[in-house]
Formats: structure tokens, C-alpha cells, sequence
């Protein structure tokens, strides 16, 4: 539903106020869109340890056959 001009006006008068009052506040709202970086470091270290022990399991397996 998109909004009249009126409520648009109204919604970037409580961000400049929101920003001036309590500018932290105000950063950590804007960045709610956005993807966390945290999560996909996770993601991406997680994967990096699977790859690791697969290849140590493989090494191992080889030395055995």
C-alpha cells in the first residue's frame, strides 16, 4: 500500500527528528534492511571447516588403503 504525500511528508519529519534526538537509534533502524555481515561470516567459516575435514578425512583414509 503505498503512501500519500501527506504520510511520507509526515514519516521523513519523525526520521530527521528520530536522527537528530538519537542518531545510534536512528542508524541501527536504518540498517535493519540489510543483510548481517556476522551471519554470513558464519556461513562462510562453517564451510571453510567442513572443507578442512573432508580434506583431512580423505588424507587419512589414504594413508589406510
Amino acid at each position: 500500500m503505498a503512501l500519500s504525500m501527506e504520510e511520507q511528508r509526515i514519516l521523513m519529519q519523525i526520521e530527521v527528528r528520530l536522527s537528530e534526538d538519537e542518531p545510534r537509534l536512528a542508524h541501527r533502524l536504518a540498517r535493519l534492511g540489510e543483510p548481517r555481515r556476522r551471519a554470513r561470516t558464519v556461513i562462510a567459516a562453517a564451510a571453510a571447516v567442513i572443507i578442512v575435514l573432508a580434506a583431512i578425512g580423505a588424507a587419512i583414509a589414504a594413508a589406510f588403503a
